[in-house]
C-alpha cells in the first residue's frame, strides 16, 4: 500500500524540478556547448526556404540570395553572430571576434580598397620585426650585442682652463691642485709641488683627491664665468656704439625739425598782400635746395598742400579751363618734386597708362595733394567738358596738355575716360557726313574731331580691330556711309586720314560697299562720243582710284571703259569713215588714260589686251576698204564678245550712245533715298502691322538698328507710329522732312 507522507511529498517534487531542469539543459545548445568547455560559433540560422513567406519579401525589395544587403550589396551576408565566454571566464580569455564578423571586415574593406589584418597577424609581424632588430645588432652568433662603454672623465689641465678663458690667470697654489687630476695617482706632499707615488695607493685612504677635484671644478666654473663676462663686456661696447650713431641720428633730425619751423615761421610770417604763388613756390624751392640728401627724404607734401591750398581754392573759382588752359599749372610742376607727382609722359606713354595703368589696384587713401584736386580742380573741369563744343578739340586738348605732367593717374582716366570719351561717343553717334553740303558741325569729318584725341585714349578706343569704343563705332558709321554714299559727289572727303587709321581695313570696305556701285555707276552714267565728250562722270570715278588696288582699277576700266569704247570704234570703222581722225582719237584717249591713271596703267595686260585688241580692229577695217570687202563681215569675228552691245549701238547714230533702261523708281526708293540724303538707316522689322498687313520698317540714326521711328509705307504716305499716349500704338501720316528726322534720330 503506498505510503503518503510530508517527507515524500518533497522527494517527489525535488525529482520533478531535476527532471525538468535536466529536459531544459538537453535541448539548450549553448548549456551544451559550455558544458563541453567550447565556445559555440556556429549558430548561423539555416536557410529560409525559397518559397517561402520572408523569402518572397525580401525579394520584392530587391534582396538577391548570396549578395549582402542594401542597394549597392555592401551590406551583410548573413546575421550577427554571438560568441559566448565560458563561465566564469573574463575578458580576453577567447577570442572576441568570430570568424563570420572577420570575413564581414574584409568584405567590407575590399569594397574600399583597404586590406584589414587581424590581430594575430599583426603581432606575428611585430615580433618578426624584434627578432630581426635583435638580429641586426648582433656583434658575433650568440646573438648579444654589445655594451655600450661608459664615457671617460675628461681633465684639463691649468695651462688649458687659462688658455680657454681669455685674460684669466690661476694662482700657482692652485694649478697644482688642478694638475693633481689625471690618469695616474699622485701624492700631495705640499702645496708647492706634486710628487707621483711610489707605491699603489688607495684613493679612499687620503683626503688630497677630494681637495683636488672640488678645486679642478671650482676653477673650470670660475674660468666659464670669466668668460661670459667678457662676452657681455664686448656686447656693453657694441650697444655703446649703437646708442652713440643714434643720438647723432636724433641731433640731425633735430637740425631739420628746427630748419622746417623756421621756414614755416618764415612762410607764415607774410603778410596778406604779399602772400602770392610766386613767393610761395620760391621759398618752398629755396627750402628744398637748402635741404641734404637726409633731409630731402622729409615727406614735405602736407606743408606744401597746406600753405598753398588757400590760393588754389581762390584760382579754381574763378577758373575757366577754354580760355584760360595753364592757370597754376606751372607752379604745381615747379614744386611736383615736393607734391611726389610723377615725372611727365609721353602722349604713347599716358595712352598705355590709360589702358593698363588704372587698371591697377590703387591705394585705399588718397594723398591730399590727391584729394586737393579731386575737390577744387575737377569740378571745373567737368563743367567745362559739359559745355564744351566737341567739334573744336584744340581747346581742351591744351587744357589737358598743360595739365598732364602734375595730375594723378587716376583723375586723368577719370576725365579722359568718363567725361572725354562719353562726349567724343556722342558725337560719333551724331555725325551726319551726307550733310556735308549744308555745312552743318554734325557733318565734320572725324579727322578734325576725333582723330586728335587717339593720343590720349587707350587700344579699345583706337584699335581698328576691336569690337568695342570709339573706333568701332565710327567704323560702323563709315560702313553705313560708304554702303549709301551718293557717288555723283566724287570720292568720300578724308579717306587719307581714313587710310592711315583704318590700315588694311579700308581697302576691304571700298571693295565690299564702293566698287559694284562704281561700276554700276561708271556703266550708267559715262558714255563715249568722240564730236562732244564729257569727262565728269569719269572723273568723278577717277576720284576713288588712289583707294583700289591698280589691278582692281584696271578689272573696271576693261569691263565698262573699253568694252563701251570698242562698241564705238566699231560703230565709227563700219559708217566709211576718216581714219586719221580715228587714229587721232585712239590715240587721244590712250594719252589721257596715261595722264589720269596711276603710271603703268596701260602697261597693265588686261589694258594692253584692249588697247591691241581695238588697234587689231582698226587694222582690219582698214584692210577691209582696201579689198573693197564688207566691213561689218570682216569685223565679225572680232566684236562676237560684244555682239549685244553692236546690235544695239547699229540702230542708233554714231554720235549717241545706248543708255540702259532704268527701272521703275517706287516710293520705298525714294524713302530709301531721303534717309541716306539724311545720314538715316532703313531697316526691315520683320514685322507686319495688325490692322493693314503692311511690313514694317524701322528708320533710325543708329548703326546697331535701335531706336528711332516705326513706320509702313502706304501709298505714296508714310506712316509713322506715335511715340506716347493713346497714340503709342496708332500710325500717323507724316511727310518726308524735319519732323520725320527728328523723330528718327530720338531727339
Amino acid at each position: 500500500m503506498p505510503h503518503f507522507g510530508m517527507g515524500d511529498t518533497r522527494a517527489n517534487e525535488d525529482s520533478s524540478d531535476s527532471d525538468h531542469r535536466h529536459k531544459r539543459r538537453k535541448t539548450n545548445q549553448m548549456h551544451s556547448s559550455l558544458k563541453n568547455g567550447m565556445p559555440n560559433s556556429a549558430s548561423t540560422a539555416s536557410p529560409a526556404a525559397p518559397n517561402s513567406f520572408a523569402a518572397k519579401m525580401m525579394a520584392k525589395m530587391g534582396y538577391v540570395e548570396g549578395q549582402g544587403l542594401g542597394a549597392t550589396g555592401r551590406g551583410r551576408l548573413a546575421p550577427i553572430e554571438t560568441q559566448l565566454r565560458p563561465q566564469g571566464a573574463g575578458l580576453g580569455a577567447v577570442k572576441e571576434k568570430t570568424k563570420q564578423a572577420k570575413e564581414e571586415e574584409r568584405r567590407e574593406a575590399a569594397f574600399r580598397g583597404q586590406k584589414v589584418e587581424d590581430s594575430s597577424e599583426e603581432e606575428r609581424k611585430r615580433r618578426r620585426r624584434l627578432k630581426d632588430k635583435r638580429k641586426s645588432g648582433a656583434t658575433d652568433g650568440s646573438g648579444t650585442s654589445t655594451p655600450t662603454a661608459r664615457p671617460k672623465p675628461k681633465y684639463r689641465t691649468a695651462a688649458e682652463i687659462e688658455a680657454a678663458a681669455e685674460g684669466l690667470e690661476i694662482p700657482n697654489v692652485l694649478k697644482s691642485i688642478i694638475d693633481a687630476t689625471g690618469h695616474e695617482t699622485r701624492l700631495l706632499t705640499s702645496t708647492a709641488g706634486l710628487m707621483s707615488a711610489q707605491s699603489p695607493m688607495v684613493r679612499a685612504e687620503t683626503e688630497s683627491m677630494k681637495l683636488t677635484r672640488m678645486a679642478q671644478r671650482e676653477a673650470a666654473a670660475f674660468a666659464d664665468e670669466w668668460r661670459a663676462l667678457q662676452e657681455r663686456k664686448d656686447f656693453y661696447v657694441r650697444q655703446g656704439k649703437e646708442l652713440q650713431l643714434a643720438i647723432q641720428d636724433e641731433e640731425e633730425e633735430d637740425r631739420t625739425a628746427n630748419n622746417l619751423i623756421d621756414a614755416v615761421d618764415d612762410l607764415q610770417s607774410l603778410s596778406g598782400t604779399n602772400l602770392s604763388w610766386e613767393t610761395i613756390t620760391a621759398k618752398l624751392e629755396s627750402l628744398t635746395n637748402s635741404l641734404d640728401a637726409k633731409e630731402n627724404s622729409i615727406d614735405l607734401q602736407e606743408l606744401t598742400v597746406a600753405l598753398v591750398l588757400p590760393l588754389f581754392k581762390i584760382a579754381m573759382q574763378d577758373w575757366e579751363p577754354l580760355t584760360n588752359s595753364e592757370s597754376v599749372a606751372p607752379y604745381l610742376q615747379r614744386l611736383k618734386y615736393i607734391l611726389h607727382v610723377q615725372p611727365g609722359s609721353s602722349s604713347k606713354e599716358l595712352a598705355l597708362q590709360n589702358g593698363n595703368t588704372y587698371s591697377k589696384m590703387q591705394s585705399k587713401s588718397t594723398t591730399p595733394y590727391e584729394s586737393m584736386l579731386y575737390t577744387f580742380w575737377l569740378p571745373p573741369i567737368r563743367s567745362s567738358i559739359i559745355s564744351w563744343d566737341v567739334y573744336n578739340p584744340e581747346q581742351l586738348i591744351s587744357v589737358i596738355e598743360a595739365w598732364k605732367t602734375v595730375l594723378p593717374p587716376f583723375i586723368l582716366a577719370n576725365v579722359i575716360d568718363q567725361l572725354i570719351v562719353h562726349r567724343l561717343t556722342s558725337a560719333v553717334a551724331a555725325w551726319r557726313p551726307k550733310r556735308s553740303r549744308d555745312g552743318g558741325p554734325r557733318s565734320s569729318s572725324p579727322q578734325k574731331w576725333l582723330f586728335p584725341w587717339f593720343q590720349y585714349l587707350d587700344a579699345q578706343h583706337t584699335d581698328p580691330q576691336s569690337s568695342i569704343g570709339l573706333m568701332s563705332d565710327v567704323k560702323r558709321r563709315l560702313k553705313s556711309v560708304l554702303s549709301t554714299w551718293d557717288l555723283s559727289y566724287g570720292a568720300f572727303p578724308g579717306l587719307e586720314q581714313w587710310q592711315s587709321i583704318f590700315n588694311a581695313d579700308l581697302p576691304h570696305m571700298l571693295v565690299r560697299y564702293i566698287l559694284p556701285r562704281l561700276a554700276e555707276y561708271f556703266s550708267a552714267q559715262f558714255d563715249i562720243d568722240p564730236a562732244d565728250q564729257n569727262m565728269k562722270p569719269m572723273e568723278r570715278v577717277l576720284q576713288w582710284v588712289p583707294y583700289f588696288p591698280l589691278l582692281t582699277v584696271a578689272q573696271l576700266f576693261a569691263n565698262v571703259f573699253f568694252k563701251k569704247w570698242l562698241n564705238i570704234l566699231y560703230i565709227w570703222l563700219i559708217g566709211n569713215p576718216d581714219h586719221n581722225e580715228i587714229m587721232e582719237w585712239y590715240q587721244w584717249w590712250k594719252q589721257q588714260l596715261d595722264e589720269r591713271l596711276p603710271e603703268g596703267f596701260n602697261d597693265m595686260p588686261v589694258v594692253a589686251a584692249r588697247w591691241e585688241k581695238g588697234l587689231e580692229i582698226i587694222n582690219v577695217a582698214l584692210d577691209a576698204n582696201e579689198r573693197d570687202a564688207d566691213v561689218v563681215t570682216e569685223l565679225e569675228p572680232l566684236m562676237s564678245e560684244n555682239s549685244d552691245e553692236k546690235e544695239q549701238a547699229t540702230q542708233e547714230a554714231p554720235t549717241h550712245l545706248t543708255k540702259p533702261i532704268e527701272p521703275a523708281v517706287t516710293f520705298k526708293d525714294v524713302v530709301e533715298d531721303w534717309c541716306a540724303d539724311n545720314g538715316l538707316l532703313m531697316f526691315p522689322m520683320r514685322e507686319a502691322d495688325l490692322q493693314t498687313g503692311l511690313p514694317l520698317f524701322r528708320i533710325t540714326a543708329s548703326a546697331s538698328g535701335k531706336g528711332g521711328a516705326v513706320m509702313y509705307l502706304k501709298g505714296d504716305v508714310v506712316w509713322v507710329r506715335g511715340s506716347s499716349g493713346t497714340n503709342k500704338w496708332s500710325f500717323l501720316p507724316m511727310g518726308l522732312d524735319d519732323a520725320l528726322a527728328t523723330k528718327a534720330e530720338g531727339r
